[in-house]
């Protein structure tokens, strides 16, 4: 039987070895990149944003989901689309981020009772709310939220023009 020992990162993967690392970095990723924290969802684009998305999307289901997913009910709603309400990429991800700091190698012997206490409870909570981002979700039904209504002026950029006078040929 092997006692070799396999070093996993925070997204419960294998940790690349030295020759992976010195691998990416040849390939022209710095080691600056390689050790740099994520970045959180919403400030990503594109092929980024699309890459977080799908790895969000593995933890979400096999981890997340498969451990503390509970029944849906009108009381507790969860979206089998998740991912096309912003709301809850953004606090999935937040959820995620924090999994990987207080759960992986080099976190504390209380970090998982943290993580359970400060972010999954109040995150879950949040998600399946009934007046949350899922409302109006039923299993099996997506229902996009509308935003709220905002007026167009910014209220804190410059007055917008005065109204021009009125034309001298308009009767009153």
């Amino acid at each position: 039987m092997s006692t070799e020992t396999v070093e996993v990162n925070a997204e419960g993967r294998n940790a690349p070895s030295a020759e992976e690392t010195t691998a990416k970095t040849e390939s022209g990723t710095s080691q600056e990149e390689l050790l740099s924290p994520p970045q959180f969802i919403l400030y990503l684009e594109g092929p980024e944003y699309a890459q977080t998305l799908r790895q969000l999307t593995l933890w979400t289901h096999h981890v997340l989901l498969s451990v503390y997913g509970r029944e849906v009910t009108s009381t507790e709603p969860w979206c089998s689309r998740w991912w096309e309400h912003p709301e809850a990429v953004a606090q999935l991800h937040g959820l995620w981020l924090a999994w990987g700091e207080l759960t992986g190698p080099g976190s504390g012997m209380c970090g998982p009772a943290n993580w359970h206490r400060d972010y999954l409870g109040p995150v879950m909570g949040s998600l399946r709310d009934p007046m949350g981002p899922f409302a109006g979700c039923k299993p099996g039904t997506h229902r996009a939220k509308e935003k709220p209504p905002v007026d167009s002026m910014d209220p804190f950029g410059p007055p917008p023009p005065p109204p021009p006078p009125p034309s001298p040929h308009r009767r009153a």
